[in-house]
């Protein structure tokens, strides 16, 4: 079945940097688009990154265009959300997701905390 695991959240100091990392298994990992979501309490769930299948093309939320960077790797099927300049605001729950056969498959998500 399909799984995707979410690690590298934790807690850092506004400014600072992590590093996500999605691990997936159960489907054609390089046929599919990836997403990373973040909910923060209290919020709607929302689209922070996209990838293509191929990794040629990336889109990203205004809110952390040029701090955040999406990667994959096809080989390893993974995907990977490289994050710099972090604020408060980024804190959230992070989740990876992937749409296949009109169903959403989402990861537990990992907790990111910015905060002094």
């Amino acid at each position: 079945q399909v799984q995707l695991v979410e690690s590298g959240g934790g807690l850092v100091q506004p400014g600072g940097s992590l590093r996500l990392s999605c691990a997936t298994s159960g489907f054609s990992f390089s046929s599919y688009a990836i997403q990373w979501y973040r909910q923060a309490p209290g919020k709607e769930r929302e689209l922070v990154a996209s990838i293509s299948s191929t990794g040629g093309s990336t889109n990203y939320a205004d809110a952390v265009k040029g701090r955040f960077t999406i990667s994959r790797d096809n080989a390893k099927g993974t995907v990977d959300l490289q994050m710099n300049h972090l604020k408060p605001e980024d804190t959230a729950v992070y989740h990876c997701n992937v749409y296949r056969f009109r169903t959403n498959y989402w990861g537990q998500g990992t907790q990111v905390t910015v905060s002094s």
